[in-house]
């Protein structure tokens, strides 16, 4: 019997990559258009970053937020949607006094980062247990504000995706599981090659599924030229796979992605050789322990 496997599609992310690929969507409609064809093209859960749609840079607005729900649910009203609170975690020292923010940061309080969970209350949103350098800035999520973070998601009903990017960041989940502020069964995202979080190599993905509690639901991906690489490890490992435009933009080597569903379907394919079906919307319901549409 094959294995359901839940296809997740990360749309656009916040970094500068709409410049190396313009099949990134920026605008609310090129994102709600994406996040159709990903569906269409086998993904149950979509992934939603905003941004400016002048500047392409990331954005935090509400509106934007809003607007991308809304055409999404005018014509799929059964694909599962996963918002991000990541933005808001970035801190850039200032040069003359690094106590003090420099340009690029958007450090916000847990009330700005979830605002648009609260008010839009999607089935699933992301919570970021990761404070670390990320990149050339450091990303910041200290307990405090995740306690304060996951106060809110509960409160919309919305089931928090954890992301880790290393083994430290599991334990804390772990005790912030214990504490009564996480609810079981976790559902986790293990975020691999972020410069400069976990590599994406076969041997760190299976020592951190191994660090997971025993009753944790579980999802994978790696970035760039290690995305489907982590697709076949994740699915034969017992858990479930994410692709899309924000985590690697090439179908092949030397071969832009013209698309998020083309990715999707990527995976799809691969997933099938693997004797693994990609879960519809509601068998992504109940594996992942949401209420049914």
């Amino acid at each position: 019997m094959s294995r359901q496997t839940v296809i997740t599609c990360a749309l656009t992310g916040s970094f500068n990559t709409p410049s190396k690929n313009p099949a990134v969507p920026v605008s609310p409609k090129a994102i709600a258009q994406s996040a159709l064809e990903a569906a269409g093209a086998g993904a149950a859960v979509v992934h939603i970053h905003v941004r400016d749609p002048e500047t392409a840079e990331p954005s935090m607005d509400l509106a934007l937020y809003r607007e991308v729900v809304e055409r999404i649910r005018e014509r799929n009203a059964d694909v599962i949607l996963n918002l991000t609170t990541g933005a808001g975690g970035r801190f850039v020292p200032g040069e003359d006094d690094p106590a003090r923010p420099g340009p690029g940061t958007s450090l916000a309080s847990p009330e700005a980062r979830t605002r648009h969970v609260t008010a839009l209350r999607p089935e699933i949103c992301t919570l970021d247990v990761a404070t670390m350098n990320f990149g050339e800035h450091a990303f910041l999520n200290t307990p405090g504000h995740l306690r304060a973070m996951a106060a809110r998601i509960a409160e919309a009903g919305t089931r928090p995706e954890i992301e880790v990017f290393d083994l430290g960041q599991i334990e804390l989940a772990k005790h912030l599981i214990a504490e009564g502020h996480l609810a079981r069964p976790p559902l986790f995202q293990i975020c691999l090659g972020i410069p400069w979080g976990a590599p994406a190599t076969p041997e760190t993905l299976l020592q951190m599924r191994d660090r997971l509690p025993p009753d944790a639901i579980w999802s994978a991906f790696g970035i760039s030229r290690a995305e489907f690489p982590m697709v076949a490890l994740a699915a034969t490992a017992g858990g479930h796979v994410r692709v899309g435009l924000e985590d690697n933009l090439y179908l092949s080597r030397g071969q832009l992605a013209p698309s998020n569903a083309a990715l999707v379907e990527k995976a799809a394919t691969l997933l099938s050789l693997l004797d693994c079906v990609p879960a519809t919307p509601a068998e992504a319901r109940a594996l992942f322990g949401l209420a049914p549409r």
